[in-house]
C-alpha cells in the first residue's frame, strides 16, 4: 500500500516538525487555512512527539488528530471510487473503520523518531468549487526540500483536510486505484476488508510483542 505509506508520511512529518506560517500574500485564498495547518502542525507536536508517552496514549492521541482534523467519510468514499455505491452502509461503516484503524496502527508509533527541520507555509489558493489549497514546504536537512499541499474544504462549517499531494502525487488518487487492485482481486470490497482486518491484526500483534519486551 505505497499510497498510504505517503499518506501516513506526510502526517508523520506534520505531527513532528515546527510550523511557521510565511506572511500572507495578497493572493492566499484564505488565511483561517493557513491557520488550520499551523494549528495541526503545533498540536501535533505537542501531543505526540514525546518519545516517554506509551504506544497506546500516542495511538489515542493521533487518533483524535485523524478524525478530528481529516474528513475520513469523504476520503473513506473518494478512495473506494466506483465501489462505494455497490456496498451497503455496514460495509461502508466497517471500511472506514479498518483505514483509519490502519494509519492509526502503522504510524502513530513513529512520530517520535521524526527529525525533521521545520515546515514553512507559503501560500493557499482555492477553486471555484470553495476547495482550498495550502501550500507548503518541509525542510529537509539531508536532502531536497519536499512540497506538500493540503486539500481543504469546509465540513459542517469547520475546515478538514480531504487530500495530501506530496511532491505533486495525490494520495487519494493514488490509493484509490490500489484499492481498486485489491478489490478486484480479492473478488469484492468483503475481500480489501478481510485484508485491512488481517494487517491491522498483525500490526497490534506486533505492537504487543514489543511492549512486552
Amino acid at each position: 500500500m505505497r499510497a498510504l505509506r505517503t499518506f501516513c508520511t506526510a502526517l508523520l512529518l506534520t505531527a513532528t516538525i515546527a510550523v511557521a506560517q510565511s506572511a500572507a500574500a495578497t493572493d492566499d485564498a484564505s488565511p483561517a487555512a493557513l491557520a488550520f495547518i499551523q494549528k495541526l502542525g503545533n498540536d501535533a507536536i505537542k501531543e505526540l512527539t514525546d518519545a516517554a508517552i506509551p504506544k497506546a496514549e500516542r495511538e489515542a492521541r493521533f487518533r483524535r488528530l485523524l478524525v478530528d482534523r481529516f474528513d475520513m467519510a469523504a476520503i473513506s468514499k473518494f478512495v473506494l471510487g466506483r465501489y462505494w455505491r455497490s456496498t451497503n452502509e455496514a460495509q461502508r461503516v466497517e471500511f472506514q473503520r479498518l483505514f483509519v484503524d490502519f494509519i492509526v496502527g502503522s504510524y502513530s508509533v513513529r512520530f517520535s523518531e521524526y527529525l525533521g527541520q521545520g515546515l514553512k507555509v507559503t501560500g493557499s489558493s482555492a477553486d471555484d468549487g470553495g476547495t482550498i489549497l495550502v501550500h507548503s514546504k518541509i525542510d529537509m536537512p539531508s536532502s531536497e526540500d519536499i512540497l506538500v499541499d493540503w486539500q481543504l474544504r469546509r465540513t459542517d462549517g469547520n475546515l478538514a483536510i480531504i487530500d495530501i499531494i506530496v511532491e505533486g502525487v495525490s494520495m487519494n488518487v493514488t490509493q484509490r486505484s490500489e484499492f481498486a487492485s485489491l478489490i478486484q482481486n480479492r473478488g469484492g470490497v468483503n475481500g480489501l476488508i478481510d485484508a485491512l482486518r488481517a494487517k491491522n491484526s498483525g500490526q497490534s500483534t506486533r505492537r504487543g510483542g514489543k511492549e512486552q519486551n
